[in-house]
């Protein structure tokens, strides 16, 4: 279920690496390019570095957000070189491969790389429920997201050639199945707003608050039914006696 993976690439500044992106990407027989805000896109030095993946640059899917890149997807895993004060659950390259394909079975799922300098923002990684580091040499750990892409790529392939996808229970009712990007989203934008509602930040920092509000609920792998009930309390807190309905 390689279709259901996507590999999202923020704000890129050289062209030239959304094309090598996108061949490292067709050798791993994945296809599903997404771009956040690129700098320079359309461009020639993308076609030339994409060599015979034309088809996977013509099919990419150009948004202007992260939140819409990752809209419909249950299981987002964000690169990083850095360590986080807010530890998110992290797994290794190796376990990162395993982790998508297999999920990718049961669900879309995304793979985020960020920028060259400065790679994914703190808000960014915070809409992960994973974070993946490649380990290199200490003498020289930075690398180029192409590369980096290249890397993730071949572990998902490897994993696609270990066998068919780990048995899961087919999951009939939608309430029941993981709560996707877009729908935690709302959760989180709801739980500002109350809090904000009852003064509950006062000299607190609100951001730092926020993340370690996502850090909990990203271990928990909600469900939308575990999200809808979520809402449905803040609702109830906020004075809107209804069920909250979600989406």
């Amino acid at each position: 279920m390689l279709e259901n993976i996507r590999i999202v690439l923020v704000n890129t500044y050289h062209p030239g690496n959304i094309g090598a992106a996108a061949r490292a990407m067709k050798n791993m027989g994945l296809s599903r390019l997404y771009l956040v805000n690129p700098k320079d896109y359309p461009s020639e030095e993308a076609i030339r570095r994409a060599s015979s993946a034309l088809d996977v640059l013509d099919n990419a899917v150009v948004v202007d957000n992260l939140r819409d890149a990752l809209e419909g997807c249950a299981l987002v895993t964000g690169t990083t070189a850095r360590l986080r004060s807010v530890q998110w659950p992290q797994v290794d390259s190796r376990e990162c491969g395993e982790l998508l394909f297999n999920e990718s079975g049961q669900h879309e799922v995304a793979l985020v790389f960020g920028r060259e300098r400065t790679g994914l923002f703190n808000e960014e990684l915070e809409q992960c429920q994973y974070l993946v580091n490649i380990p290199t040499h200490e003498a020289y750990s930075s690398l180029n997201v192409a590369s980096a892409v290249q890397v993730l790529s071949y572990e998902i392939f490897m994993a696609s050639r270990q066998g068919e996808q780990q048995a899961a229970p087919v999951i009939k009712d939608k309430r029941d199945r993981p709560a996707t990007a877009d729908q935690l989203n709302g959760m989180y934008d709801h739980f500002y707003e109350a809090m904000n509602e009852v003064d509950f930040f006062g000299a607190r920092n609100a951001e730092h608050v926020m993340r370690r509000v996502r850090c909990l609920f990203s271990k928990a792998r909600m469900t939308f039914r575990e999200v809808q009930i979520m809402r449905g309390f803040l609702s109830y807190a906020q004075g809107r006696r209804g069920p909250h309905k979600g989406e």
